[in-house]
């Protein structure tokens, strides 16, 4: 009940890659001209200055382990509980400070399609993005995904979770791993910005036709739901969000009436369109008394 685990999930719908992540497992895309993306992010308090501050901010402390003396070894840990990371699932036993709200990524690759390794810590504790695209280049994607552990477990041993995973996406008419082209001298392989999303069709048109465009439609870091949920219908209300509040009969969206209806009040909680609802009946009781 007590143990916590990482997630990193990929929704492949066509050329479109969507990644949600939690703690320090890893996504890394290879698009079809040798580019490198990260679509993940790493939740270990020793890497991302930015997770530290939330916790510090919210009241956790964030340090070393303390050996007396003065003496601190090993990663910068949270506590109470002492985890190294600053998001998981589970670990019921570190506090509220830890959350499991992923980090959101979602791209769209070119036509020409690109490659997906999905590893564990394990993988990445042992070898660098570059590496785990080097050693299994031009394979398929199970011995691709073979190779990146024998190359992550020969030196050490197996020591910590090592699982991978690749994924090709290619083109319908291709059967064969992508092979990145060959880059010109000086130019990085490391991209770390995406090209926006353009405002204009055409421009948009000839953006997917070019092999090494890989565009950023989606990106959302927040740990908190309330950021990334505050739309029309929010989270608070999905559960149970076309439910009569009285009868509690099940309604389709549009046809409840919020009892915020009609008021001035312009706090979050009185907005028309958050609940709770009442059907039509119960509307015309409420109306007749």
């Amino acid at each position: 009940q007590l143990s916590g685990t990482t997630v990193t999930f990929v929704i492949i719908e066509g050329f479109v890659v969507t990644v949600a992540s939690v703690g320090d497992s890893r996504c890394i895309l290879e698009s079809a001209d040798g580019s490198l993306y990260y679509l993940s992010a790493d939740h270990r308090f020793e890497d991302n200055e930015e997770e530290t501050e939330r916790v510090t901010a919210s009241g956790g402390e964030v340090g070393r382990l303390n050996t007396g003396g003065g003496t601190q070894i090993g990663p910068l840990r949270c506590w109470p509980g002492g985890l190294c990371l600053s998001r998981s699932i589970g670990d019921l036993d570190v506090g509220e400070f830890i959350v499991p709200v992923p980090y959101v990524k979602q791209v769209k690759l070119s036509s020409a399609g690109g490659r997906l390794i999905i590893a564990s810590d394990g993988v990445w504790d042992a070898l660098s993005a570059e590496a785990a695209l080097e050693c299994s280049r031009g394979l398929p994607p199970d011995a691709a995904a073979g190779q990146i552990v024998k190359e992550a477990v020969q030196p050490k041993g197996l020591r910590d979770d090592t699982t991978c995973m690749v994924v090709d996406i290619l083109p319908a008419e291709k059967t064969n791993p992508p092979v990145p082209q060959p880059k010109k001298k000086g130019v990085s392989k490391v991209k770390a910005m995406f090209r926006r999303k353009s405002t204009e069709a055409t421009s948009q048109i000839e953006e997917y036709l070019v092999p090494d465009v890989v565009e950023e439609l989606v990106e959302e870091g927040s740990a908190r739901l309330s950021e990334r949920f505050d739309t029309k219908y929010p989270l608070c209300n999905m559960f149970k969000l076309f439910t009569c509040a009285v009868c509690q009969v099940e309604m389709k969206p549009g046809e409840g009436i919020s009892v915020h209806s009609g008021t001035s009040c312009n706090t979050r909680n009185s907005r028309p369109w958050d609940g709770p609802f009442l059907c039509m009946g119960d509307t015309a009781a409420e109306v007749n008394s």
